[in-house]
């Protein structure tokens, strides 16, 4: 008996064993080819899913625009809210609106004369702050010393007028205001 022999049959193991469990491993092993054809998706498959993903985006897209759209016409009014809230706060402190030169500025510098009031701001935390779609907001001083400024903002264009997006919000100036919130 050789070495190799004595050695299998202490460990209770038969050559017969050993290559019966050679070949059991390789039958249950994937061949090579087999590898290949279950790795990864057809190019029908891929297109068929980007196709489903472009019409879900060409669907949702223009919804979800839409509400950011919206969004930023409701944060407009908020903000004019706050500003006109901070105006009058002034006005009570100063006993004036700010002039047209003056502008929203006032609510957070000290003007250099206060006209016999006395400017107790800053009216507001940090800088004025600038509308939704970056812009200053539009300050128009009251005419009447008795009257309310117009502040607002013209919307995502950035024009007079417009629907939508575009929409012009406006806060104060009386009753005529026809864009008024």
């Amino acid at each position: 008996m050789t070495a190799v022999q004595d050695d299998t049959q202490q460990n209770g193991l038969n050559s017969k064993a050993l290559a019966g469990a050679v070949t059991d491993s390789r039958e249950q092993a994937p061949k090579a080819g087999d590898a290949k054809k279950q790795a990864g998706f057809s190019l029908l498959e891929l297109l068929i899913v980007l196709t489903i993903m472009a019409m879900m985006t060409a669907i949702v897209g223009p919804r979800l625009i839409n509400q950011l759209d919206k969004g930023k016409i409701t944060v407009a009014s908020s903000q004019l809210t706050n500003l006109r809230a901070a105006l009058k706060q002034m006005r009570i402190d100063l006993g004036r609106y700010p002039t047209e030169q003056e502008g929203l500025a006032l609510l957070v510098t000290r003007p250099t004369q206060t006209d016999g009031g006395a400017w107790f701001g800053p009216y507001l935390d940090g800088d004025v702050p600038a509308d939704p779609w970056g812009r200053e907001f539009v300050y128009v001083a009251p005419t009447d010393p008795s009257g309310e400024p117009r502040i607002g903002t013209l919307g995502a264009d950035g024009k007079v007028g417009g629907s939508g997006a575009s929409e012009d919000v406006f806060v104060g100036g009386g009753p005529s205001d026809e864009n008024s919130r």
